[in-house]
């Protein structure tokens, strides 16, 4: 019901799809099977996997906007990116669902932020679930981290104001472990801050 009253208040939205199938495109002939392989081959469709180097600096010559290479998980990787033109680089492994036994994202980000060396914005992708996670991205040099999970289980559990939620709970989590280790910025962060355990 909640859903229904919504849609009746966006009517230019609702006379552009009066009539029409609603769809999502990208599934298109997927409907009908239940298999999720079928979903899994689709989505690997998608990768071109003769795509180069080449490719993206051709990209960069054709758009002129703001252009982040997503999926850098090399120092030499980062390097090629700010050769080309990208204005930041994602240290990410894509969930670990594209390439088995790729490392996680926090045992390289340290190496591509050395390389990139305050260049363009590092961003980190992946294992981000708690503030603490935050802020281990950002004593390992990354500018930022991308928290699509949280939005995710937010949203899942109660809409809008389960993204504000959990938005809200990770600003906190953020803001006492900053406090626990004693520092009042992320800026003051570095590896000296980390505790590495002994290799197993």
């Amino acid at each position: 019901m909640k859903t229904a009253l919504h849609f009746a208040t966006r009517l230019d939205w609702l006379r552009g799809v009066a009539g029409q199938r609603l769809r999502i495109g990208n599934f298109e002939g997927l409907a009908k099977s239940s298999n999720f392989t079928g979903v899994a081959e689709l989505v690997a469709s998608l990768f071109d996997p003769s795509a180069t180097w080449d490719d993206l600096a051709q990209l960069r010559v054709a758009w002129r906007g703001p252009l982040v290479v997503k999926g850098v998980m090399h120092p030499k990787d980062a390097e090629r990116a700010i050769e080309i033109g990208a204005d930041a680089v994602v240290v990410s492994n894509h969930g670990g669902r594209q390439l088995e036994d790729a490392p996680a994202t926090m045992d390289v980000l340290s190496d591509v932020a050395t390389a990139v060396n305050g260049r363009i914005p590092v961003f980190v992708d992946g294992g981000v679930r708690r503030g603490v996670d935050v802020l281990k991205a950002i004593a390992l040099g990354a500018t930022a981290c991308l928290i699509g999970r949280a939005f995710a289980w937010g949203l899942a559990a109660a809409g809008e104001q389960g993204v504000a939620r959990a938005l809200s709970i990770l600003a906190a989590e953020t803001d006492t472990a900053l406090a626990l280790l004693g520092v009042t910025s992320t800026a003051e962060l570095s590896e000296q801050h980390l505790w590495r355990g002994a290799a197993s």
